[in-house]
């Protein structure tokens, strides 16, 4: 088992906390691709287009395995204790170092606050495994065309059959990568699906 970080934007996780969403789907960029499709559907590998190390060769590249546990790094904040006003803080403080600011605290997550909040929030690839309060089981890897998915694929997603799967995956890529990995290219995507799990044991 390995431990790893998986990003979520704010409505993933969400979607994750209520319970709706049970799979996510990750682009496979350059310079990995698929070549032999039976192959890479059953292994959830891709293929590495060469290097002058491995020359083309099958390239075990899937960013997680079955039985990995991953923790949700989301949009947060750290609010010391001086300035957070909350009573559980005061039973159960975090300790939250860097250069900006040293001592007790609490983490809050922009997943909590459905308002706009008077408040400067960092970006979900900086929060620090310290800060993860979701953690999920890998139980199944697979590779598949973006536009393969079904309705019980869009139901694990996070969403209602019917709703615009496809807007929805344009909205979290980039308008410059939109022609590559956008809905329209039906890019080949990892399929990661997940369960709730608790912390492990060894993460304290």
């Amino acid at each position: 088992m390995n431990i790893k970080p998986i990003l979520m934007n704010t409505e993933m996780t969400r979607a994750i906390l209520e319970d709706r969403k049970t799979a996510t789907r990750r682009v496979i960029k350059e310079p990995y691709y698929i070549e032999d499709v039976e192959v890479s559907q059953l292994s959830g590998l891709a293929m590495h287009k060469g290097t002058y190390i491995t020359h083309g060769m099958p390239y075990p590249d899937s960013p997680y395995s079955v039985g990995d546990v991953l923790y949700v790094r989301e949009t947060w904040q750290f609010i010391p204790c001086i300035s957070c006003n909350s009573d559980s803080c005061a039973e159960t403080p975090k300790t939250f170092e860097d250069t900006e600011m040293v001592g007790d605290g609490c983490f809050v997550y922009r997943a909590d606050y459905p308002e706009p909040q008077r408040l400067v929030w960092r970006p979900s690839i900086h929060m620090p495994k310290e800060a993860a309060r979701i953690w999920l089981r890998v139980t199944d890897m697979r590779v598949e065309r973006l536009q393969d998915i079904d309705d019980d694929s869009v139901v694990a997603e996070g969403l209602n059959i019917g709703d615009p799967f496809d807007e929805l995956w344009d909205s979290t890529i980039k308008p410059t990568d939109r022609e590559r990995y956008g809905w329209s290219a039906n890019p080949w995507v990892w399929v990661i699906e997940f369960e709730r799990c608790e912390k492990p044991m060894e993460e304290g």
